[in-house]
């Protein structure tokens, strides 16, 4: 595996890319999928929960395996192409620009929503802008920041169980299990909340940052995935047995309205902070992430050539960058959070299918193919379960995202 142009500065240990991954993960997806992801699947939200944590746990150790053996800048864009061929490595990368681009704007959105609703697009397109000079800067200031959001968010997620767990209104009844939204209901919440597991992908992307990828990346995948679904279930559990899945299904900010039926509500104007300060750290990595995948493909020619240039001072794919937080301003103004999340969740199950399929070529041992089988195969029917807008969206990028390459294939070779 080789590519043109300078190297990246590998800077990363596990502890900064734990805290990267947690910065996508544990942000404002725990604030806003429970939510809807309640209203599809009721009492099966749990269920909905727990099957989105199984798929999740499949990609992350296909990712984590791929990642140890390819510790470049591009994830499964890199891992598709090498195992599968580079049509394979192109359709993971599309689908996940695309999705991830999307998932950008779903976030800063929320920063809006939750710090001045009613100007929410303005503070959008401020944050986003904030955030790529942050990461214009470098990676390792990136790390830093992220680190102080974490550390916030986990303390208000942490206060939200402890005040509603504690209080009077808790309800062990209303945890109690079942299928109210029917099955495809819990797919669909399972589709849903993956959105919210998903960060560990930017840990495999920033590969080509990390001190000794083959012993840290294997590490703190699984580590960041486990904290995240520890922290997800406190908070699920917590807020249903105050809400109970019909209420939760209907909030509109359901971690500040459960601490408001648990009765304290001074706490609500922490979590609404909380919320956007835990969107923030998504934005940041996920902004991190979508300039690496493009960065990759700028090398291979996918993408314009100049989008592959890496800053001669602070090592960062700086044009990757302004371009990303370009695109993510323009739709930040324009579009809506709930459609953007469904569309992110169908490119981002994309991505992971090919990161299954890739890990599946690594050992032909049955054993060894149980998990990306898996992985695989979830991916495939969560994707599916979807909103039917969310599917049709989607569905119609990738076709756009494979028309473009057929076109760049017959002009090149035209030109041959």
């Amino acid at each position: 595996m080789t590519h043109s142009g300078p190297e990246l500065r590998r800077t990363l240990g596990v502890g900064d890319a734990v805290v990267i991954g947690l910065g996508s993960m544990v942000g404002a997806g725990i604030f806003a999928a429970l939510a809807p992801a309640a209203h599809a699947a009721g009492t099966g939200l749990l269920l909905g929960l727990a099957l989105a944590a199984v798929v999740a746990y499949c990609n992350a150790t296909s990712s984590a395996r791929l990642a140890a053996l390819y510790p470049a800048s591009g994830g499964t864009y890199v891992y598709g192409r090498e195992r599968l061929g580079e049509f394979w490595g192109y359709l993971a990368g599309w689908a996940f620009v695309v999705g991830k681009t999307a998932s950008c704007a779903a976030m800063a959105l929320t920063v809006g929503a939750y710090v001045w609703p009613d100007q929410a697009h303005m503070v959008a397109v401020a944050a986003v802008v904030a955030l790529t000079a942050v990461n214009y800067g470098g990676v390792q200031k990136s790390a830093w920041l992220t680190r102080a959001i974490v550390a916030v968010v986990l303390a208000v997620l942490a206060s939200v169980v402890v005040v509603c767990l504690g209080s009077g209104k808790a309800d062990a009844g209303r945890l109690d299990i079942g299928t109210s939204g029917g099955f495809g209901g819990v797919l669909q919440a399972a589709g849903l909340l993956f959105f919210a597991f998903a960060g560990y992908a930017r840990i495999a992307t920033l590969g080509e940052e990390v001190r000794d990828p083959a012993r840290t990346i294997p590490r703190a995948i699984p580590l960041a995935l486990g904290i995240a679904l520890a922290v997800y279930v406190c908070v699920a559990v917590a807020v249903l047995s105050v809400l109970g899945a019909d209420a939760l299904g209907e909030a509109d900010a359901p971690l500040a309205d459960a601490v408001r039926a648990a009765g304290v509500s001074e706490l609500a104007p922490v979590v609404r902070v909380g919320a956007a300060v835990a969107a923030l750290g998504s934005l940041l990595a996920l902004i991190l992430g979508v300039s690496r995948t493009t960065l990759a493909m700028a090398r291979d020619r996918h993408l314009p050539g100049a989008l592959a240039a890496v800053h001669p001072r602070f090592q960062v794919p700086h044009r990757a960058e302004l371009a990303v937080g370009a695109v993510v301003a323009v739709l930040a103004a324009t579009v809506d959070v709930r459609s953007a999340i469904g569309f992110s969740s169908f490119g981002v199950l994309a991505y992971y299918a090919v990161a299954n399929a890739s890990a599946w070529t690594l050992d032909s041992t049955p054993a060894a193919r149980v998990v990306p089988a898996v992985g695989l195969l979830g991916c495939v029917v969560l994707a599916f379960a979807l909103p039917a807008v969310s599917v049709v969206v989607g569905a119609s990028v990738l076709v756009v995202g494979v028309v473009a390459y057929g076109v760049r294939r017959w002009v090149r070779a035209g030109h041959r």
